[in-house]
């Protein structure tokens, strides 16, 4: 029975905590139903409400915000509308900073978030999974002598906290491994490791260039 029952959780828990994800995904995204007249809510439409189409609705909105703000007037619009808020006493300040990190971390350009790396933490004798996110910058990096990068080390099983390190460049070893599969093994502890490497890493191979 032990045995059984075990079999039966393997099944059922990976099961269970993937519908309760989509359904906190999807009943989030209901909420912009909130933003729509009554007479065109789904209940008054259809007479009952329909999971999911918050959700379809908020992908349809993100996609013509795309849309429209990647064209000459559209950008118009958008600088406009930032100048405004800059204008705005505590607003400003929130919206610059959240947009700034939004940009670097969306944007295909940067290099947020795409490399995993293997860094000594939170001793020399033992090592960790981190993400690279940059170089110091502003008045840090006139404090730091030698080449120095910045990663985000995440805690486990929730990545979603972490620390924020500066370390020596020379400290930091590029993994052959996708941010997707470092993530895996993160969250699941160690349990789900990533597949072997297919070529052999030499020392000089591995240092960040």
């Amino acid at each position: 029975m032990r045995k059984y029952f075990i079999t039966g959780l393997l099944v059922l828990v990976p099961l269970a905590i993937t519908a309760w994800v989509l359904n906190l995904v999807i009943s989030t995204m209901d909420q912009s139903l909130l933003f729509v007249p009554e007479r065109w809510q789904p209940h008054t439409l259809f007479g009952a409400d329909i999971p999911g189409f918050g959700t379809l609705l908020t992908i349809v909105i993100v996609f013509l915000t795309g849309l429209l703000t990647n064209n000459l007037v559209g950008n118009y619009v958008l600088r406009l509308w930032e100048k405004l808020l800059t204008r705005i006493p505590v607003v400003s300040s929130l919206y610059s900073s959240v947009k700034q990190v939004s940009d670097t971390l969306f944007s295909s350009s940067g290099n947020a978030f795409r490399k995993a790396v293997l860094i000594p933490y939170p001793h020399q004798n033992s090592w960790t999974i981190a993400f690279l996110t940059g170089t110091p910058g502003g008045d840090v990096k006139n404090h730091l002598v030698g080449d120095y990068v910045s990663v985000y080390v995440p805690t486990t099983p929730n990545p979603t906290s972490g620390f924020f390190l500066m370390l020596a460049k020379k400290d930091v070893v590029e993994l052959d491994m996708t941010v997707d599969a470092a993530l895996k093994y993160i969250v699941s502890m160690g349990v789900v490791a990533p597949e072997d490497a297919p070529k052999i890493i030499t020392p000089d191979d591995t240092k960040i260039n």
